[in-house]
């Protein structure tokens, strides 16, 4: 690598990192905002500010956030990437390749995967909303007299948020991170200021501390853990939005600056307490002189209300995993970034989004409403993540049983621990996330079942097409002049477009070309491999097929992709060719295999899928669409 490639190359990096900041550890880089404030207050103060209770909960928290964020996510998930994009349906996907296809296990990790995808899916909306409220609901702190207008202030920047994600994670990134670096120097900083003059708290950092408030007081240690999972909110988003940023920029951003702060910070606030008992009613807030207030007020704000950005991207990974899975229709899918496959910008998932975002907020008001239904659904995620990586270490890396079970022990015994101290929340707000993960993962179900119903009906009319092309050479059908281009996903069946036309209009053109577009995962794909030719095995019967090769980050303009067959003198011009579509029409029928009402969610799926001939630039007035109807 030369001097110049190597410059640019770390510069890539530095900037991927500094664009971490600002959209992966937004919600995990906020919990100490209320994380020990939440820990202390619970049960009527069943923990208390002694000694070795608040010795025990800085020890908790410290190694939560190091066994499940930094050994779990950082060093061992983030390594299991499926083509760069990261998530549980990734790490599902992953895990069935490696497992002895139609064995349980080859359908038990896509269930899995899609039930943790449905949690972490009802996480993306409770985040935002809770997020941006009680980060605006610290204004009234200093001016009481705003108290009516947060809500107003809320909605009003949800609304910006979730417009400015169409600019892409990379633009919302470079805005975000430099406050995020202010923030995480910041709430080290105030930390530090307390653990100078006691320096007694680093201690806290033993486990031993964590394992006696354990042995001596197991249930007010169970009480608290309920609360301790707060401190590692938004873990997942690590592993989710990888594929916008890549492995090193996050793994580079947590271990240099996001984890070294957060415990900063955590020790802080634990000084204080044993200091100030008083100060649990906000130790965060009470860190610093009472000039700053205002000060940190206004950039907390800014600091929660990034912390919905993790989710939010990672919804989008999320999304599109699930469509490239079949577990969703055709999605309009916009890359924003011409080096990273993983940026992406999804209109109907962020409007969606959006909109239950701002329901929760009308319905709820507050962020205290909102606390009782967070936890929950992360620690599903949690135990589920833990689940699936386990299966893929076992198959693809070949664990040894001896590590599999020192490694599950490990992260179960924790993750399982905030799993039964959450279980509580679901008669006082729980149930949301569960509603919201059970409609999510309901939708993903019945597309999938629905999907592979249709399919199957549709290569039954579809035929070979070597045995179609051999019908058309023994039938009586008019060729007219002109080319005929059908989008076609293969050359193994026939385009339902190209049989519906000779059967119903008993002409085909004299040049027909099958055309099949593939997405690869490179930025950009070069010349000499656009395009391949293929005559099908005879260069004579007028049947051709091309397969358009396009890199991520390429227009999928397919009329522009065949102007390069013209040049490399395949008879076929595209701005005189027409263009057929084919289409299959689903309708209601008594077929089994799904419930009516699935069969209708199906219908109102499939009807709402992406327009292909919008999504390939094909022109209007010369575009055909032809199929057949099935009932199911």
């Amino acid at each position: 690598m030369t001097t110049s490639a190597s410059g640019t190359h770390r510069a890539s990096v530095l900037s991927l990192t500094f664009g971490a900041l600002g959209v992966v550890f937004g919600d995990i880089g906020t919990s100490p905002l209320y994380s020990l404030q939440t820990i202390f207050s619970l049960d009527h103060n069943r923990v208390a500010t002694t000694h070795e209770d608040v010795y025990g909960v800085i020890s908790l928290v410290f190694w939560a956030v190091t066994i499940v964020v930094s050994i779990k996510y950082v060093v061992f998930i983030l390594r299991a990437d499926n083509d760069g994009e990261g998530g549980d349906l990734a790490l599902a996907a992953l895990a069935r390749r490696a497992v002895r296809a139609g064995g349980k296990r080859f359908t038990l990790v896509m269930v899995l995967g899609v039930f943790s995808a449905s949690l972490f899916s009802g996480d993306s909306v409770i985040t935002p909303a809770i997020s941006v409220l009680s980060a605006v609901e610290g204004l009234a702190v200093p001016a009481p007299g705003l108290h009516d207008l947060i809500l107003p202030i809320s909605m009003t920047i949800i609304v910006i948020l979730f417009v400015v994600q169409r600019f892409g994670t990379s633009v919302v990134g470079k805005l975000f991170g430099p406050v995020m670096v202010v923030w995480f120097v910041t709430i080290g900083v105030l930390g530090l200021t307390k653990i100078i003059p006691n320096p007694a708290i680093i201690r806290a950092l033993s486990p031993t501390y964590a394992l006696e408030f354990w042995f001596q007081r197991p249930f007010i240690a169970f009480i608290a853990m309920g609360a301790v999972v707060l401190s590692i909110t938004g873990a997942e988003a690590l592993y989710a939005d990888m594929g916008h940023f890549g492995r090193s920029p996050i793994r580079r951003a947590w271990f240099f600056l996001v984890f070294p702060c957060l415990t900063l910070n955590y020790l802080g606030q634990g000084a204080l307490i044993t200091e100030s008992p008083g100060a649990i009613r906000n130790p965060f807030f009470l860190l610093g002189p009472s000039w700053a207030q205002w000060p940190m007020v206004i950039l907390a704000t800014l600091a929660t209300v990034i912390a919905s950005q993790a989710v939010i991207s990672g919804a989008f990974s999320v999304a599109r995993q699930a469509e490239r899975l079949g577990y969703l229709p055709r999605l309009t899918v916009l890359h924003t970034s011409e080096h990273e496959s993983g940026q992406i910008y999804i209109p109907s998932v962020n409007w969606s989004l959006f909109v239950g975002v701002l329901v929760l907020m009308v319905t709820f008001r507050t962020s205290q409403h909102l606390a009782t239904a967070y936890g929950l659904a992360v620690t599903g995620t949690l135990v589920l993540s833990s689940t699936l990586f386990l299966v893929y270490a076992e198959s693809a890396w070949k664990w040894a049983k001896w590590r599999l079970v020192l490694v599950g022990v490990l992260f179960y015994s924790i993750e399982l621990t905030f799993l039964a101290a959450n279980l509580a929340k679901v008669i006082h707000g729980g149930w949301l996330p569960l509603s919201i993960a059970a409609v999510v993962a309901t939708t993903m179900f019945t597309w999938r079942r629905g999907a592979s119903i249709v399919s199957g009906m549709r290569r039954e009319k579809e035929g070979q097409l070597t045995e179609f092309i051999e019908y058309l050479r023994g039938c009586e059908v008019t060729r007219v002049p002109g080319v005929a281009v059908f989008l076609h996903p293969d050359n193994q069946t026939t385009p339902l477009a190209f049989r519906e036309n000779v059967a119903f209009n008993h002409v085909t053109h004299e040049n027909v070309y099958i055309v099949s577009a593939v997405s690869r995962n490179v930025p950009h794909v070069a010349p000499d491999e656009l395009l391949k030719f293929s005559s099908l095995g005879d260069p004579y019967d007028g049947v051709a097929h091309i397969q358009l090769n396009f890199g991520f980050q390429d227009d999928q303009d397919v009329p522009q992709a065949l102007r390069a067959a013209r040049e490399q003198g395949i008879n076929l011009d595209p701005d005189e060719a027409f263009y057929f579509l084919s289409r299959i029409s689903v309708q209601h029928g008594s077929l089994p295999g799904l419930s009516k009402w699935r069969k209708r969610l199906f219908l109102g799926m499939a009807h709402n899928a992406a327009n292909p001939a919008v999504y390939y630039r094909l022109p209007e007035d010369r575009t055909v669409v032809m199929g057949a109807q099935v009932h199911f």
